[in-house]
């Protein structure tokens, strides 16, 4: 993953942007009670912890499984590290985690955290990246960031995406702990956030940190003997590339043993009337074509209609 840039852009520090109205402008609050107070907490602060979101045997669970996926290829030899500092020179990161394991599917669909995406992104929200990230003890503090700088789109502004930190074990200041900036969701596209202004996202085993794409944070140092074992599920609008292309990430032949919630997520459904079609298919049925495609010989000369002369749905 690439170390990210921010080029400021101009904004007018009188600017009227109201994040709450323009927020609730959109969707309204929800009726559930413990979902509206994670939206409140959210819009006020650019995140919330949510506790006892997946069990202790879960966890242990997704801690054996980073283990083994780490050393299975290693030969003995010490599993890879990140590329550059942002990635963590001394962090191990599986991406890709929906083609090489089934154990961190739920994740992914968390009830708490789908419902939050509801209110923050549009129908149809896309998966954008996935994957493990074990900052192991030594390692320094990441550079703080906002997950969607990518989108040169003036600030303050609503989120093009949302993000969770799966606790795989409990989140400290001394294990480094994702730290972030309450309230910087709303700043405007001249201020960067400072090492100073941080807090550490304390979070127990179990819970996860919802934030949204515009709040700046960054992973911390990790000052004990102990890896901080975690995963991050990143979601972005329907209408953005995601990070990483998960049609291209994962084995479409394995499709059928993902979860289908999932599989809409991968950016395997069309949206209404038509978004996201494939010579006049689903995208689906082009993934059969496709893996029928790597079977045979290249088709030069390939039929007009992919459907025959048949009308056919999407």
């Amino acid at each position: 993953m690439p170390q990210p840039t921010s080029t400021p852009m101009t904004q007018s520090p009188t600017s009227s942007f109201d994040f709450y109205s323009e927020a609730l402008a959109r969707c309204a609050l929800p009726s559930d009670p413990a979902v509206r107070a994670d939206i409140e907490h959210v819009l006020e602060h650019g995140y919330v912890v949510i506790p006892n979101c997946f069990s202790a045997d879960e966890a242990r669970e997704a801690r054996d499984e980073i283990t083994r996926l780490l050393h299975k290829d290693s030969s003995g030899q010490r599993p890879l590290t990140g590329r550059n500092s942002f990635e963590g020179l001394n962090t191990n990161r599986i991406y890709s985690l929906l083609n090489k394991t089934r154990v961190f599917d739920k994740f992914v669909i968390l009830p708490r955290v789908l419902a939050l995406n509801d209110f923050f992104l549009d129908p149809g929200y896309l998966l954008s990246a996935y994957h493990t990230i074990s900052i192991n003890p030594g390692e320094k503090a990441q550079a703080l960031h906002h997950d969607d700088y990518y989108i040169k789109s003036p600030r303050p502004r609503l989120p093009f995406g949302t993000a969770i930190m799966v606790a795989l074990n409990e989140y400290t200041a001394e294990n480094g702990a994702t730290r972030v900036i309450p309230g910087s969701h709303k700043w405007d596209s001249s201020r960067r956030g400072t090492p100073e202004e941080t807090i550490p996202a304390l979070c127990p085993e179990g819970g996860v940190i919802y934030f949204i794409g515009t709040l700046w944070h960054g992973g911390g140092a990790n000052f004990s003997d102990k890896p901080r074992q975690s995963a991050t599920v990143q979601y972005c609008q329907p209408f953005v590339r995601p990070i990483e292309n998960q049609i291209l990430a994962v084995d479409p032949r394995k499709l059928d043993s993902i979860h289908p919630r999932i599989v809409d997520l991968m950016g395997y459904t069309h949206m209404e009337p038509f978004m996201g079609y494939a010579d006049g298919m689903g995208p689906r049925r082009a993934a059969r074509r496709m893996v029928k495609w790597l079977q045979e010989e290249v088709d030069n000369d390939p039929p007009t209609f992919a459907h025959g002369f048949k009308d056919s749905k999407l």
